[in-house]
């Protein structure tokens, strides 16, 4: 009976975290530990979620506080998620304490500790990771790929994403829409806009995230005709441009002095109620400078 009442505290508790109510979550997870009901891994793992989710620092220490009195803090799953949170919450230090403390480490321990360099800007740290991830029998996958990628943003970096891609391409790992926007926005940063676009081009689909991480990619490259070509296919394959892809495109109206696709557009953005992005309204701005 008592497992049933600690369930019936996890769904009121995972409610909660469903609608995005983190303060009431906490409260109601407060209120079960101040009852002769302790939370489970599942109670400590999902309240976790969603101060990693929303960085909510504070909740967070809190918690990690709870799950080493009530003896979780080697369970492999509460200290994936610990790990997360302080990464997201930018306290690697603390990300990188949980990392070490660890009597077992899985893929999804690298995975997150890798994103948490990457994310905090030590891309170094991420390769070695990376590396040393392999040695000890782990395969890396899309996850791992999408999180390490973006570290690799300029020339010094073009060997190691290219040996990256290498790996991916020997061991047969899929390549979701993440990772092959990640592989052709590192190739455009190291201004290799050419192999990016042959990613592109040996894409089996294509959808939004795709098309826009090479319509910005060729931006900034300076190569508008071909980021505008892009944009016009997606109405061949039926997508529809987001947020992400109108303010990539914007830029590309604007060097090319074409106010009337950039009204255009602009009715597009105020009938899907976009204008309040505010990076696509600073791009929408540029456009009547041009001459």
């Amino acid at each position: 009976m008592r497992e049933r009442d600690c369930v019936l505290w996890n769904v009121i508790i995972t409610g909660h975290a469903k609608h995005g109510d983190v303060n009431g979550a906490f409260r109601i997870f407060q209120r079960m530990m101040g009852s002769d009901i302790k939370p489970n891994s599942v109670t400590f793992s999902c309240v976790l979620s969603m101060c990693a989710t929303s960085s909510n620092l504070d909740h967070g220490i809190q918690l990690h506080g709870h799950v080493i009195r009530c003896g979780f803090e080697y369970q492999v799953s509460i200290s994936n998620t610990l790990l997360a949170m302080y990464s997201k919450c930018h306290c690697l230090l603390e990300s990188r304490q949980v990392f070490k403390a660890m009597n077992q480490k899985d893929l999804v321990s690298y995975n997150g500790m890798i994103a948490g360099y990457v994310q905090n800007g030590y891309a170094d740290e991420a390769l070695s990771l990376f590396y040393e991830m392999q040695s000890v029998g782990l395969k890396p996958d899309s996850v791992t790929f999408a999180s390490i990628l973006p570290s690799f943003s300029d020339l010094a970096g073009l060997i190691e994403g290219k040996a990256v891609h290498s790996y991916i391409i020997r061991n047969g790992v899929h390549l979701d829409a993440f990772v092959k926007s990640a592989l052709i926005d590192i190739y455009c940063k190291c201004r290799d806009a050419l192999l990016a676009r042959k990613v592109f081009d040996r894409t089996g689909y294509l959808d939004v995230v795709i098309c826009s991480a090479m319509i910005s990619g060729y931006v900034l490259n300076g190569m508008s005709y071909d980021a505008l070509e892009i944009f016009r296919g997606l109405e061949k394959f039926r997508l529809k441009p987001n947020s992400v892809t109108l303010s990539s495109i914007l830029p590309a109206c604007s060097a090319l002095a074409s106010l009337r696709l950039g009204k255009q557009l602009h009715n597009y953005i105020l009938k899907n109620g976009f204008e309040a992005r505010c990076y696509i309204g600073s791009a929408l701005t540029d456009i009547p400078k041009r001459p």
